[in-house]
């Protein structure tokens, strides 16, 4: 994959280049992973490096500055902006243990981030990007997020992140848990940040539940979840894996 800067000025990207070469050196043995372990074929063309304004205001219209579409990843190599998301995504609640994380977590943050939306190439997931995707967009959003967690940051990483995001969970529910996990979708996106990354939160523990529930085994969850597609989709995906997040 080729690394394209799009900044608005000459030279406003070029503090980005180490950061950069990094992250695309880790995403390279993680891309590696996934054409061996999960049959990846076809990979985006390139990562498309951006400033937050322009990710969410020009390339696309998202609260968030990370997407991938069919052939393209955009993503926003600033830690700060990252940090700050982060850190608003809390909703003013006092958690310290998840703001020393995403305060500490740095470089690693942006990797997450960033082979989560390589992770959505995977063939596995059968809805394609120019799909309406309304009723599994959270096992894929899930899956997405666990994989390079469990596969490429490393257990220390794994094990903080899921505490954090649970803590999160726990501490937001009441506000905007009253929705099916089901119901995450293009909807979900016209609300706060918060109420937005809630379904992300829930999403990942629910996959880390069904993983756990295989024995550790996503290859297992994958294949329970192509048989609920193949079959028609006859019932919603999270009562298919019994699923109550």
């Amino acid at each position: 994959m080729k690394s394209i800067f799009a900044f608005e000025t000459p030279g406003e990207g070029e503090v980005y280049e180490a950061t950069v070469k990094r992250l695309m050196m880790r995403l390279g043995s993680y891309k590696a992973f996934l054409c061996n372990a999960f049959g990846l074929t076809e990979v985006p063309k390139a990562v498309v490096w951006t400033s937050s304004k322009l990710a969410t205001d020009v390339f696309g219209h998202v609260p968030i500055p990370a997407y991938t579409r069919e052939e393209l990843i955009f993503m926003c190599p600033d830690q700060v902006v990252w940090k700050r998301i982060m850190l608003e995504q809390m909703d003013g609640e006092d958690l310290p243990d998840v703001r020393v994380f995403y305060e500490s977590a740095g470089e690693a943050q942006l990797l997450d981030i960033l082979a989560h939306e390589l992770t959505h190439h995977l063939d596995q997931f059968p809805d394609e990007f120019e799909d309406e995707r309304t009723d599994a967009i959270w096992f894929e959003e899930g899956m997405c997020f666990y994989l390079p967690r469990r596969h490429l940051l490393g257990d220390p990483y794994f094990n903080e992140v899921t505490a954090a995001e649970k803590s999160l969970y726990d501490a937001l529910k009441h506000r905007y848990g009253n929705h099916s996990i089901d119901d995450f979708g293009a909807a979900s996106y016209k609300g706060t940040l918060p109420s937005i990354m809630f379904d992300y939160w829930r999403s990942f523990l629910a996959v880390c539940e069904l993983v756990e529930r295989e024995n550790g085994s996503a290859h297992a969850v994958f294949r329970k979840y192509n048989t609920w597609h193949e079959e028609g989709r006859e019932q919603p995906l999270a009562e298919y894996f019994g699923i109550e997040l």
